[in-house]
């Protein structure tokens, strides 16, 4: 049975009320529950609107505390790995565009996918970058001297974890490649600092 919350934001109603009594219950507020099978989503306006819920279950006892703290966390892990690979995406853009012409970039399309149409590297797949700079002649353009081998098998393990990130793996994604996605960005970014000093 709950009989109601003190938090830092009844604390700091009652003491800027001039309320100096000291007993909890002088800064006790109603609290707001939420069933334990309600879905995330459905409860984030409540999260929001009260900065916290207290979770009952089935059997009607409070076995925890969400937070909007814990919203935070847990978005940031949700949203990780699609800023990462929007940030590494951005780059191969950058360093692929402009060395090629339409006809060479719709050349490189996914034989499968031979409808779609491709006007500029944005309409390149993840996958099509890989094979378009798998070829010798196109690496030679970037003018960029680090290793190719080692280049395309770091961008190559990046697309299979992609395609896990955007199938929405139920397993989620693994510390490890997240941090494979982290190191990669790292790389990308330094790799522009020097190109960019370079020109």
């Amino acid at each position: 049975d709950v009989k109601g919350v003190v938090s830092w934001e009844s604390i700091g109603r009652r003491l800027a009320a001039g309320d100096r009594e000291e007993t909890v219950t002088r800064f006790m507020v109603p609290h707001h529950e939420l069933s334990a099978d309600i879905s995330l989503f459905a409860a984030i306006g409540r999260i929001v609107e009260h900065d916290y819920v207290l979770i009952r279950d089935h059997q009607k006892k409070i076995t925890g505390i969400v937070t909007t703290s814990d919203l935070s966390l847990q978005f940031h892990q949700l949203g990780e790995p699609f800023l990462l690979l929007g940030e590494i995406e951005n780059h191969i853009r950058r360093l692929v565009g402009g060395k090629f012409t339409q006809e060479e970039l719709t050349a490189n399309r996914d034989p499968a996918d031979a409808g779609r149409e491709v006007s500029s590297v944005s309409d390149l797949t993840f996958g099509e970058y890989v094979w378009l700079l798998q070829n010798p002649d196109n690496w030679e353009r970037l003018d960029i001297f680090i290793d190719r081998g080692v280049f395309i098998g770091q961008l190559d393990k990046i697309r299979l974890i992609r395609n896990d990130v955007m199938h929405f793996d139920p397993d989620g994604l693994s510390p490890s490649d997240l941090e494979t996605l982290r190191s990669f960005v790292l790389f990308l970014q330094r790799l522009k600092e020097l190109t960019d000093n370079k020109h």
